[in-house]
């Protein structure tokens, strides 16, 4: 979360301090899950399952975008995690395994509460009180880690999801953006710019975590917009970036920013590509300090712009990088350039597509029912 203090316009104001992140519990028992004052039970009646196997997917985000820093992002189409949830009786009733991890990383751990997609679940079912019935889950990653593309957020909202989807459908997408948020705490911080475009889809802004308040932006549906999405062979953990994140800034930049993130905004709503991609590319808080950890990444966004991109920043906490444009055509043209550069001046292998935006989010694919 963010706390700003206002000062004098000469004088840094402070800004945004990462909260510690708690301790794990030792069991994965639903009930004895350690949660936030937010995850509580929701339901009166402990429901039922409607199937015995369901699969979601969850799509990549976009998280900051310039100047929107922890407080918008976006859902791209084509990239993200499934998760294969199963009723099992072998599992102990409450609880919850992880049977097996596949795709583009098998490090992770199975054990549910150093998982993102476990802590998800369980958040899940404590809201949902489930005490009668044990599952299994499997999830395969089609996101690499440290990408800057929501990996964990993915993880978490395809488990949410189908928690939610396997007994019935009973809590809303607020309520899920929550059960992520116990995830996302424990991997990078209580943050809602990955987790709650990952559930909702689209454009989504957080004005507020206490209570959480999250409004979706609507870009319209006759307008064309393509992101551009290179990805180094470069590993940015999320915690590491956010610690290279300046504790104090100029008031001119704390204003400076403002003006860009409600320009981005405006942008969206009136689905005005070119200055979404001005006020995408004009952070001056954030993003002077991140880039230079990414080898490359100033020569990358100036291939960008200079390929026509209407903006480029980094997408996240990096490392891949993030431009704009209002043609499928023009953006790989516009990708191959930032492979290019990514290249000649970082010496990193990188890989580019082409994106439109995911409007649906994390959804059901397919499902067994009883």
């Amino acid at each position: 979360m963010a706390s700003l203090c206002f000062q004098s316009p000469s004088k840094p104001i402070s800004y945004f301090q990462p909260k510690s992140n708690p301790s794990p519990p030792l069991f994965a028992k639903v009930s004895v899950f350690r949660c936030r004052a937010s995850v509580q039970t929701l339901v009166a009646v402990e429901p039922e399952p409607v199937f015995v196997s369901v699969k979601t997917f969850a799509p990549a985000t976009v998280a900051n975008l310039g100047p929107g820093f922890d407080f918008l992002g976006c859902a791209v189409d084509g990239l993200g995690d499934h998760v294969t949830l199963r009723v099992d009786p072998s599992v102990r009733a409450g609880e919850i395994s992880i049977s097996e991890i596949t795709g583009t990383t098998t490090k992770l751990s199975t054990n549910p509460l150093r998982n993102c997609a476990g802590i998800a679940a369980i958040a899940t079912m404590k809201m949902l009180g489930i005490r009668s019935v044990g599952l299994s889950l499997d999830l395969h990653k089609g996101l690499p880690l440290g990408s800057g593309l929501g990996s964990s957020a993915a993880s978490a909202a395809a488990a949410a999801v189908a928690v939610n989807e396997i007994f019935g459908r009973k809590l809303g997408n607020d309520q899920l953006v929550l059960a992520g948020l116990e995830s996302e705490a424990k991997v990078s911080g209580y943050h809602a710019d990955n987790i709650a475009p990952a559930i909702m889809g689209g454009f989504v802004l957080i004005r507020n975590y206490e209570p959480l308040d999250l409004k979706p932006l609507r870009f319209p549906s006759d307008k064309d917009l393509f992101f551009v999405l290179v990805s180094p062979e470069f590993e940015a953990p999320t915690k590491k970036m956010r610690a290279a994140l300046p504790t104090e800034i100029p008031m001119v930049h704390h204003v400076w920013n403002s003006s860009q993130a409600a320009a981005l905004v405006a942008a969206v709503l009136e689905g005005d590509a070119v200055m979404l991609g001005k006020a995408l590319s004009s952070d001056k808080i954030v993003e002077p300090t991140r880039a230079p950890l990414i080898p490359g990444m100033e020569a990358v966004k100036k291939a960008a712009l200079e390929a026509g991109a209407f903006g480029c920043t980094i997408s996240g906490a990096g490392p891949t990088a993030v431009a704009v444009i209002d043609s499928e055509e023009k953006g790989q043209v516009i990708g191959e350039k930032m492979v290019e550069a990514f290249l000649k001046v970082g010496h990193l292998k990188s890989v580019a597509s082409v994106k439109k935006l995911d409007k649906v989010g994390a959804r059901l694919v397919n499902s067994i029912s009883r």
